[in-house]
């Protein structure tokens, strides 16, 4: 046992802890945000408490389980096939895929805020799922989003029990957090389009990564924080002028 706690006793291993468990947070911003979504199609409340919980903790088994199985991912990078020169491995297809799958979610969901703002009587149109179907959904984009989270991890440390620790550190803060931020975007209209929009984004970057094509997800988090911010702002400034 103290042999397994090692790596948490030196300077070096608190710090890769610690910014691994940022990282980790940073990561799981998209996966909250799909859940929330997801789970805000489910009618009634405490089931969708649940259906949050269960995909967080699914979310948590399938990052431990992968990084158990460190020497099998690590494989998942060599080309299955080829088409011309373009080697593609086990990595790409899930990217690919789960990128494909979270795009045309996220337009399906947006089509269908336009159709239903559109329409006479928007409940008769709103498309409610049950806390099965919403779980089968979130297990796929846990898949796809577990194996970026699991990628970041190995790059960063090599210590299992360092990755595990800030795996499930991270998670515990999410399944926290999580409630708010789905209430929030739920709440508010522009928000939750706005979320949609980042959905859209990460979809197109899995799709890109899936090319070989290296695009820096900072980038996307400090356009979505901004927007953020401007959209914060304006909710502010409505509440104002209402009580005004």
């Amino acid at each position: 046992m103290q042999d397994l706690l090692a790596p948490l006793l030196t300077a070096e291993g608190l710090v890769a802890l610690l910014t691994l468990v940022a990282l980790e947070i940073v990561l799981g911003v998209d996966n909250i945000i799909f859940i929330a979504i997801i789970c805000g199609k489910i009618e009634d409340r405490t089931q969708q408490h649940r259906a949050r919980i269960i995909g967080l903790l699914m979310a948590l088994g399938m990052r431990i389980v992968l990084l158990m199985g460190i020497s099998w991912i690590a494989r998942l990078v060599n080309p299955l096939f080829h088409i011309g020169d373009f080697g593609v491995s086990g990595r790409d297809l899930i990217l690919f895929g789960g990128g494909l799958f979270l795009m045309i979610k996220t337009l399906i969901e947006i089509r269908h805020k336009f159709v239903v703002a559109g329409a006479s009587d928007k409940k008769a149109n709103q498309v409610m799922l049950t806390v099965t179907q919403a779980i089968m959904q979130i297990t796929i984009i846990d898949i796809v989003f577990s194996f970026d989270s699991i990628i970041t991890a190995v790059g960063l440390s090599n210590q299992i029990v360092i990755m595990v620790l800030a795996v499930t550190i991270a998670m515990v803060v999410m399944i926290l957090f999580a409630p708010y931020v789905s209430d929030f975007i739920n709440k508010y209209p522009t928000i939750k389009m706005l979320a949609l929009a980042f959905l859209l984004g990460i979809g197109l970057v899995l799709i890109i990564e899936s090319l070989h094509m290296h695009i820096d997800k900072k980038y996307l988090y400090v356009a979505m924080g901004f927007s953020l911010l401007v959209e914060l702002l304006n909710i502010r400034l409505r509440k104002l002028e209402e009580k005004s």
